[in-house]
């Protein structure tokens, strides 16, 4: 159903350009940078971030230098940017190959099959609940309707000069924190300061990585996932670790050694129990609005082709096309399948295990496109914990075709290993897609845009990622490599997701996974799930999501103990602009944009890095010769003053320009 204000708003826009050559090609070259950043970033610390906002606003700051530009033209540019950056988040399984040492390197032409038959089927399997879960619901869809936001302001002759100055806040952060990630390689400065120490006769970590990405990921996350966050590690390093290493440390020297491993082999399955237990109630509590969402979309689709008049608003791809294409993808991806498995020592048994995994993909698919939409509409995208998703849909993945399968050797079970993380693969990039699809279709709602026409931006989006994503993903394999694969280095990349679901895989088939870790984890995520509902019930701001605890506590600290702090600083710039009472949403635009400003420089100035590493062979290669082992423990006190200053700078030169007014662009405070 539509609404009065997008229906009339879908009549001011009739005749305004829309899905434009200029459009999908802005969307392009947006994409190859967001998508970079988010690729880098999730195998740095495993989380990505949303991108519609930033592409909003860097579109309207370009397209404003066009004839006849318009929101609804901005919106496709969004809608491409968002959907190939949000394809990314596929990194969190398929490094997982190379992990087990099944794959050396990604293929191109088989990486770019699975990123664009997955992403389609998630374009394909988020139409039909658009209706359900956009139009026919009450979902916020934070983001959705903040990038609506963005781009009706966007729109007006002030919105321009604002755009101007949000993007200069952009390109303000990503230059800062670029900068501070070069200088940490030369290592000039510390990127991390750790240590262990002992609590009784066990034992714990400390950690925390001077990641400016890692502040603007939490200013986007938000307070509540953050403080989630954060019991979640308080679980794990101060309670659970000590537990474990308890009586197993030498009485003299190191510990490292005995907790990390304990923490890697151990903790972190607890974790992944807590994040799968969470991941099932999510589904559990929304089943019920979704299949009753679904059967409202039939009807309406019923009506539709009795002949009553749509708006534009809610002309949609056809339901013919929508089911055609689904149909249609289970052929490749059986042929993928079967590609995948020939050669391999489940070659001429493998029937069985393909025919099981299309049907698989073809269920579970719409069922992770409900959940991962919803998640979204709830909490937002950046928020939506798809990698719990995943965890669940490897697990299922794994037991059914362990059981298809049948008895399996040592040889023919890593295969099936590499089998499963193959398919799920596929499965997640239905996830990835749905997830951010929802989002997109939210935005287009609010500004008064063409369903099918933003659909059909989404399956360029989706064209573009599936190109990007396969040599960024082999850059990083090429220049650090992944922690746990054959031949990694020191400095390789922990792709924390991608290592627990290979982990996860090998322990099914394995027969050597502890279920009485996940158990216990499974056990703590029950607990949390009760916490989060009796404040739910007693409380209006008070939360703990149950997969953002999850997370805490598989993550290492280095990420979960500056996520909060980054939280805890977008929690005190956010109140500063409430106070202020005035232009209070642009304020916060600006601090948004900030964020946004810290992943990208320093993202993309890594996957360049990563690229001379590659050439030269050397992941030292920016290191200054005359820094030598003796400076260490000062690099780690110059870190931590440059990190904490800097930072401290950057949001009170976003203070004083979010302050300032459109007509005093000219004199706008310089950057310290």
């Amino acid at each position: 159903m539509s609404t009065p204000g997008s229906t009339a708003t879908a009549a001011a826009n009739k005749g305004l350009k829309e899905l434009t050559i200029r459009g999908i090609v802005l969307g392009g070259l947006i994409t190859l940078v967001f998508t970079a950043a988010n690729v880098y970033l999730g195998l740095k610390v495993g989380l990505t971030f949303a991108t519609a906002i930033p592409a909003a606003v860097i579109s309207m700051a370009l397209l404003r230098y066009f004839a006849n530009h318009s929101i609804i033209e901005n919106n496709i540019v969004q809608t491409i940017a968002s959907a190939a950056g949000t394809l990314s988040a596929i990194i969190f399984v398929l490094p997982g190959l190379i992990m087990i040492g099944w794959w050396t390197g990604f293929p191109y032409w088989t990486t770019v099959a699975v990123c664009l038959i997955g992403g389609i089927l998630g374009v394909m399997y988020s139409i039909p609940l658009r209706r359900a879960l956009v139009t026919g619901s009450d979902l916020p869809y934070p983001e959705g309707a903040a990038a609506a936001e963005v781009l009706k302001v966007g729109d007006t002759a002030e919105g321009a000069e604002e755009n101007k100055r949000g993007l200069r806040v952009i390109l303000v952060g990503s230059v800062v924190s670029a900068i501070f990630s070069i200088l940490t390689q030369t290592k000039l400065i510390a990127g991390t300061i750790s240590g262990t120490f002992r609590i009784g006769s066990g034992g714990s970590m400390f950690g925390a990585g001077l990641l400016f990405s890692l502040i603007g990921v939490g200013h986007l996350v938000g307070i509540t996932v953050g403080i989630s966050m954060l019991i979640g590690l308080v679980i794990s390093y101060f309670v659970l670790l000590p537990i474990e290493t308890w009586g197993d440390l030498p009485s003299v020297g190191s510990i490292e050694d005995v907790v990390s491993t304990t923490f890697a082999n151990d903790v972190r399955f607890i974790g992944a129990g807590a994040i799968a237990i969470a991941a099932v109630w999510t589904l559990v509590k929304i089943i019920v609005p979704i299949v009753r969402g679904i059967k409202d979309a039939i009807v309406s689709t019923r009506a539709r082709r009795q002949g009553q008049k749509v708006d534009l608003t809610e002309q949609d791809l056809p339901v013919t096309i929508v089911g055609g294409v689904i149909l249609a993808a289970l052929i490749p991806i059986g042929f993928m399948l079967w590609d995948f498995a020939s050669g391999t020592a489940l070659g001429g048994s493998a029937a069985g295990i393909i025919t099981v995994s299309v049907v698989f993909v073809f269920v579970i698919g719409l069922v992770v496109a409900s959940v991962c939409g919803y998640m979204a509409g709830l909490i937002g995208s950046s928020n939506s914990p798809i990698s719990g998703v995943g965890i669940v849909v490897v697990l299922v993945a794994a037991v059914l075709i362990k059981i298809t399968f049948g008895s399996a050797d040592t040889t023919q079970s890593a295969a099936l290993v590499a089998y499963t993380l193959f398919t799920a693969a596929i499965v997640f990039g239905v996830a990835t897609i749905s997830n951010d699809n929802l989002q997109d279709l939210k935005t287009g709602q609010l500004v008064g845009a063409t369903p099918w026409k933003q659909q059909v931006a989404l399956i360029i989006g989706v064209i573009f990622g599936s190109a990007i994503i396969p040599p960024v993903l082999q850059l990083m394999q090429t220049a650090f490599g992944f922690v746990g694969a054959p031949g990694a280095g020191e400095d390789a990349l922990p792709a924390p997701q991608a290592g627990l679901i290979s982990s996860l895989a090998e322990g099914v088939f394995g027969g050597d996974l502890d279920w009485g870790l996940i158990g216990l984890g499974v056990l703590i995520g029950a607990v949390v799930i009760v916490v989060d509902e009796v404040l739910t019930r007693t409380t209006t701001k008070l939360r703990v999501p149950p997969l953002a605890v999850g997370m805490g506590m598989y993550l290492p600290m280095s990420v979960t103990l500056i996520i909060p702090i980054g939280a805890f600083i977008g929690r005190w710039y956010d109140s500063w602009a409430e106070k202020s009472g005035k232009n209070v949403d642009r304020k916060k635009r600006m601090g948004v944009l900030l964020a946004t400003g810290l992943i990208v420089g320093e993202s993309l100035w890594n996957v360049i890095f990563a690229a001379i590493v590659a050439s030269s062979g050397k992941d030292t290669v920016l290191a200054l010769p005359f820094i030598g082992d003796g400076w260490e423990n000062w690099s780690e006190i110059l870190g931590v003053v440059l990190f904490v200053a800097t930072i401290a700078g950057l949001y009170k030169w976003t203070q004083n320009w979010s302050s300032r007014q459109s007509g005093n662009a000219d004199t706008e405070p310089a950057a310290r």
